[in-house]
């Protein structure tokens, strides 16, 4: 069971990996994925916050407050793509984001060890430090790629996106933990729902793009 799981994670991997190919160069690709993307992370959401939230208040609000940073995640993503270099550092740390994802599944599935935390039992430290140092190994490359430099500011902005992705995901499997659900969705196999898959580059994303500007 659990290597027929892994097959389809390797799989819709790639397929995540060959949209983000398609998404860079296709301006239509990123606006369809966006909005598609977007509107499925926001209905996701809804069905989260139903199972949590018993007053009607607390419940728009907190939906109000998501949708809302859904518009201008997704519309800020879509103009800023529209400039060549803002566009690659934007790329550049949507891969960090992955790295962060990526060195934290493979780290704690070969080394395993003690858990990170009761709000995500399968999370262990192995592989909060496999998150770190994939993403910073990951945003050196690319940085020293396209600018022919090294600093040792990268590393620095490569641990705060990783820690911004591993507490994104942490949040959102808290909420799910909530309201006593595994996955968000289904509709990526081995993956799980959009959530299950964005919820750290959701955080990881503007953290490493204002880290980028403030501080390099």
């Amino acid at each position: 069971m659990t290597s027929k799981n892994l097959k389809k994670r390797i799989y819709t991997s790639f397929a995540l990996l060959f949209l983000l190919y398609l998404i860079f160069f296709s301006k239509i690709v990123l606006l369809f994925s966006l909005i598609v993307l977007g509107v499925l992370s926001i209905l996701e959401f809804l069905s989260i916050t139903k199972n949590i939230f018993k007053k009607k208040i607390s419940k728009f609000l907190s939906n109000i407050i998501f949708i809302i940073f859904i518009f201008i995640f997704c519309f800020t993503f879509f103009f800023f793509s529209n400039f060549l270099h803002l566009k690659i550092l934007l790329f550049v740390i949507l891969f960090s984001c992955v790295a962060s994802d990526i060195g934290g599944y493979i780290f704690g599935k070969f080394f395993k060890g003690p858990k990170l935390t009761k709000i995500s039992p399968k999370k262990t430290k192995a592989g909060a430090l496999g998150s770190f140092f994939l993403t910073c190994s990951t945003l050196t490359a690319l940085v020293s790629y396209y600018t022919s430099n090294f600093s040792m500011k990268i590393l620095i902005i490569g641990f705060l996106i990783s820690l911004a992705c591993q507490l994104g995901d942490l949040f959102f499997s808290f909420l799910k933990r909530k309201a006593k659900i595994k996955d968000s969705g289904n509709i990526f196999p081995g993956h799980g729902g959009v959530l299950d898959r964005l919820d750290g580059i959701f955080i990881g994303v503007p953290v490493g793009f204002i880290s980028l500007i403030l501080i390099f």
